[in-house]
């Protein structure tokens, strides 16, 4: 699982929860998401460290909030990646 990628579903979760007037806390994440609760953690502090969030409130701020409406609607990458499926091997 990629971390930047995480970020980005992280953001966009919690944007459109604020939007909609809702909070969400990190279980609602860990909920949300379908990931990790370590994960989502190591990301969250991440956010936090570059003033996208803040983690005690879990709101975003201004700057978390305009990406996170930027990446509404938009199509982001896997959260995990799929292995291709095992070739049998022909004697």
């Amino acid at each position: 699982m990629n971390a930047r990628t995480l970020s980005a579903y992280i953001l966009q979760a919690l944007a459109l929860a604020q939007t909609e007037g809702r909070t969400m806390n990190l279980e609602s994440l860990t909920d949300t998401l379908k990931v990790r609760r370590k994960d989502i953690r190591g990301a969250v502090s991440q956010l936090h460290r570059e003033g996208m969030l803040d983690a005690l409130t879990m709101r975003l701020s201004l700057r978390g909030f305009a990406i996170g409406r930027s990446l509404q609607g938009e199509q982001l990458r896997e959260l995990r990646i799929t292995a291709p499926p095992a070739r049998a091997a022909v004697a």
